[in-house]
């Protein structure tokens, strides 16, 4: 067994099969009742993060109990803001927080001690790659620079991330300089992961979606591709999948203008422009993680939808977001069984 038999990496380059490699967003998490015991010896959600040990064990729970084709690295977007001390921290029912950040503070953000912060993910990756079945694939991955920047502007999450877009035309240069910063040291972060041995990598760009045209090419794509060429430049054989939810119709140049090898598409996507996108390239997604929590009907129907449009191209079966903690495990194997069952 090579890497060039890690169904998803094979997808990446291009490939259809039939049945399509399938994995989970955030499928290490609180549906599994093995994970939430090992995350009620962790200590904080960082502290499972930052913890090699743990986070090789939670990342390979979702493996051993369903045999996705692909582990993606457990950790956190905001490990990045968290190497740059910004006193990140997960509060109880309430999600992330952080030190809210100013135009003063974006010009004196200090890069050098991210690297050394982030070791211990770093070897995580290393165990993982050791541990997991050859023909697994490992996937690492980092937030985008907009939707990292998002949560440093506000300090949290919002419902439509306001503070960050009023912020960004208020304060545009200093804006620009922040996303700059975030797309330097997140490609030397993705880079750091691939020698470590992750086969491919993948940008989330979860907040893409509140934003208007120009302001998604000015700060969702071009940042990314700023990105994705730093990493070529250094590691041209590198596998790099794109997550923007929410862009819609804006994803009809995504690809172009990122340079990814494959998008991943939220569950709002309609089949139909999902199958028009496929056809410049590999396509991932889409299922809506509501149909894993109703489970029965609903859930193989939103399953064969997918297969019978996307399934004769390059695909990568995924949820359209992160699987929920009300997710029923029994309806995680379903999916698997039927995903796997499916010849096109």
């Amino acid at each position: 067994m090579t890497a060039k038999t890690r169904k998803v990496l094979q997808v990446l380059n291009g490939e259809i099969l039939s049945p399509p490699p399938v994995w989970l967003m955030r499928q290490a998490g609180r549906y599994l009742p093995e994970y939430r015991k090992t995350r009620a010896t962790a200590g904080s959600f960082l502290d499972l993060c930052y913890s090699p040990e743990l986070a090789v064990e939670v990342t390979l729970q979702p493996i051993r109990r369903y045999g996705f084709d692909a582990a993606i690295l457990f950790s956190d977007i905001l490990v990045i803001p968290d190497a740059l001390k910004r006193n990140v921290r997960f509060e109880e029912g309430h999600g992330p927080h952080m030190d809210p950040i100013d135009a003063a503070e974006i010009a004196k953000l200090d890069v050098r001690p991210v690297s050394d912060h982030l070791k211990p993910v770093i070897e995580t990756v290393r165990r993982l790659r050791q541990e997991l079945p050859d023909e697994t694939t490992l996937l690492g991955f980092c937030g985008a620079p907009w939707t990292v920047a998002t949560y440093m502007i506000a300090g949290h999450g919002t419902p439509d991330q306001a503070p960050a877009r009023l912020f960004a035309y208020r304060y545009r240069e200093a804006f620009d300089q922040l996303l700059a910063t975030l797309a330097d040291v997140s490609a030397d972060y993705l880079v750091e992961q691939i020698d470590a041995g992750a086969d491919a990598v993948q940008i989330f760009d979860s907040w893409a979606g509140v934003l208007g045209e120009d302001e998604f090419l000015r700060y969702a794509v071009k940042p990314v591709r700023r990105m994705i060429d730093s990493v070529r430049a250094r590691r041209p054989n590198a596998k790099i999948i794109c997550f923007a939810k929410g862009a819609g119709i804006l994803l009809k140049d995504y690809r172009h203008g990122t340079s990814a090898d494959a998008i991943g598409l939220d569950w709002s996507v309609p089949l139909s422009f999902a199958a028009e996108l496929q056809k410049d390239g590999p396509v991932q997604g889409n299922l809506d993680p509501m149909r894993v929590v109703a489970g029965g009907r609903a859930l193989d129907e939103g399953i064969d939808a997918i297969l019978q449009v996307l399934g004769s191209g390059p695909l990568i079966f995924n949820l359209g977001h992160g699987i929920t903690p009300q997710a029923d495990p029994e309806n995680v194997s379903r999916l698997v069984s039927r995903v796997r069952g499916a010849r096109q």
